[in-house]
Formats: structure tokens, sequence, C-alpha cells
């Protein structure tokens, strides 16, 4: 790998040490794009996995035993979350999770959680529904509701596959149009409506939100690395990859989108560039004669958030800060900033690039 992304590596593991000394026993959620200082939540909320496998990579990056401790004492406290009721269990304890290696207690959360996942499951709905421990609606089905749902339910035994593959393709039936429909070909949140037993799509997020986007083909892309997967649904999950390529300009598109596609002058989101270039390194790993085409674009957005969005030793703000993050353009939070998933998946995509991390198991 270039001498550029071994820099960029090294950045964001700094990055993670400063952060860990400014946050304590918090949790960091996005950086001021002025001075790099961190909002932060005390129990960790939905993004509370991606701070604790940063802390695992910076620990596989340094070897050294105090960050290893650092990040397992960081996942111990993700542990109210598993019998919470919210489908972002998947965000929370797979990316919190997957990193740590053979880290036995690590295990044993993720199976915790994966088995309460599992029981909150709604066979009827074909889904595990998105809950109400964050508020609002429980019965929606959400495009972030199946990164890290998939292979985390898949963890939980024969009747884990089954959900995880029902939740998985329960969504891409209303996530995803079809040639010809009226609608969006893309809808990232739909409700249940019980009193006519239909799924209707919801407003917010909109059909352009292209970390919704990211999200699915992350799902997807996890999916078709899962062994074993049958042949109908290897076809089926390909064919869902490819219209997200294909519809969502992954390959021909600015390699950093906007927010909202449907704003292409609105705030841009790296978070979105990043989740892509891992998914896209996954797909690379899966067979098919897109493969060099899909590592090769990841790698040229990985190059763009690296050299145009990545913050140097300017001596005002700390190295290492990938910004112009938008956490939600529509309620104006936070919509430059550096957020701490972006820092996550922009890490794990280096990591796998320079061989820490393997990105088919994490």
């Amino acid at each position: 790998m270039s001498a550029a992304t071994g820099r960029a590596l090294a950045a964001v593991m700094e990055r993670v040490a400063v952060t860990a000394a400014e946050v304590g026993p918090r949790f960091p959620l996005y950086a001021d794009p002025a001075d790099g200082r961190w909002t932060t939540t005390g129990r960790g909320s939905w993004t509370g996995g991606f701070w604790a496998g940063l802390l695992w990579l910076r620990a596989r990056y340094t070897g050294a035993e105090p960050d290893r401790r650092a990040a397992a004492a960081c996942t111990a406290r993700l542990e109210p979350w598993a019998g919470a009721d919210t489908a972002t269990r998947g965000l929370i304890f797979w990316y919190g999770t997957a990193a740590a290696g053979d880290d036995a207690e690590a295990a044993a959360l993720r199976a915790r959680a994966a088995r309460a996942c599992l029981s909150a499951c709604d066979p009827e709905l074909g889904i595990l529904p998105w809950g109400d421990a964050l508020g609002g609606p429980r019965l929606l089905a959400r495009v972030d509701a199946v990164p890290g749902t998939v292979p985390l339910l898949a963890g939980a035994g024969p009747g884990g596959a089954a959900a995880a593959a029902a939740h998985l393709h329960r969504h891409l039936d209303l996530c995803l149009g079809r040639p010809g429909d009226a609608a969006p070909w893309f809808r990232p949140a739909l409700g249940f409506e019980t009193a006519t037993g239909r799924w209707q799509p919801c407003e917010d997020p909109p059909p352009g939100w292209s970390r919704g986007q990211a999200w699915l083909l992350l799902a997807v892309a996890d999916a078709l690395l899962r062994p074993a997967v049958p042949a109908g649904d290897f076809t089926r999950l390909t064919e869902a990859a490819a219209l997200l390529i294909t519809r969502g300009g992954v390959l021909t598109g600015r390699p950093v989108p906007p927010a909202d596609t449907g704003r292409p002058d609105g705030p841009l989101d790296t978070s979105a560039a990043a989740i892509t270039a891992v998914a896209l390194l996954k797909l690379a790993r899966t067979p098919g004669p897109r493969a060099e085409q899909y590592a090769l674009r990841a790698e040229e957005i990985l190059d763009r958030l690296t050299r145009s969005h990545f913050t140097g030793d300017d001596g005002v703000r700390p190295p290492g800060m990938l910004l112009d993050g938008c956490y939600d353009a529509a309620k104006r939070l936070a919509v430059r900033h550096e957020l701490v998933w972006g820092d996550f998946f922009l890490a794990l995509a280096l990591s796998a690039l320079h061989g820490l991390a393997d990105i088919t198991r994490v």
C-alpha cells in the first residue's frame, strides 16, 4: 500500500488516542470542525459501538496492552444496550466487538446481544423492528437497522441465520424499488400501519439520503460474505448491490456524495463515502467480474477523503480528523463535522489495506 495511506492510518490512530484522553469514560459523537472538540454522550447511543471499534482497531495497530484494556473497558460499557428495544443493536454490538478478535468478554457480549435481538424479531413482519429505545414509532423498517444486524443475528445459531436472512430480504423488498415503479427507487424508512396492515414510506430520512444507500450496500456486502449463502440469495443480493451501485452513482458520481442526493449543492457526507469504501472493499472479495473495479473505486474514495477532507498538523486542529460529515442535514445538526462512525469506517478501510483487519470479518 502507498505511503500516503500509511500516514493517514497513523494520523487516524493518533486522533483516537487524543480523543480517548479528551472524552474519558464518555462516548464521542461528533467534533467541531473548527477546533476538534467533541460533543459526547454518556451511554453511547446508537454510535457507541463505533467508538469501541475504533479503540479495538487502535489496539491492533499498536499491539499495546493498555490500548487493549481501554478497548475492552469501553466495550463493557455498551452492556446496557443489549436488552434495549432497538435494531441499532446491530451497529452497536457488531462494530463494537467484531474487531476484538478472540477477546472472550467481547464475544460473550456479542452473543448475548444476538440472542436478545433474535428474541425481539417479529416473524409476521419478517424483521427485527426498529424499536422505541431511541424514541419515535417502534414498527419501522429502516436501512440503518440492517448493517451489523445481519452478521449479529447470523451468529445466533440456525434460528439466527434464518432471521438474519429474513430481516435483510424484507428490507430489500421494502426499501428498493423495481423498474417501472412510480415511487422513488430508494426508500430509507417505512412505517407499518397496523390499521391497514401496510408499510408506508416515511418522509424522514428523504429518498436521497446518501448514508442510507451506503448502509444498505454495506449490509448486502456483509451478507454476500456469509458462508454458504444459497444460490438464489446470492443472485438476489448481487442484483441488489448492482442496483445500489448503479442508481446511487457509486462508481460514476463524486467520490464524496452530498448528504442528500436530491440537494446536490447541500452539505457533503464523508461518512457516507467511508461506509461505501468499506462496502466496496468487501464486494471486491466476492466472486464477480467487477471485483477489481470495486477495489479501485474504494481506494479512489479513500484517497479523496484523506487528501481533501482530512486535517493535517495546522497547529489549530488535531491531525487526523475526517471533516465534512453530516449528521442530519434536515435538522442542520453537525453538517460539516467529524463523526465517530465516519472515523471508524475510514480507520477500518485503511486498516484492511494495511493488513491489520480482515475486511471479510469486521
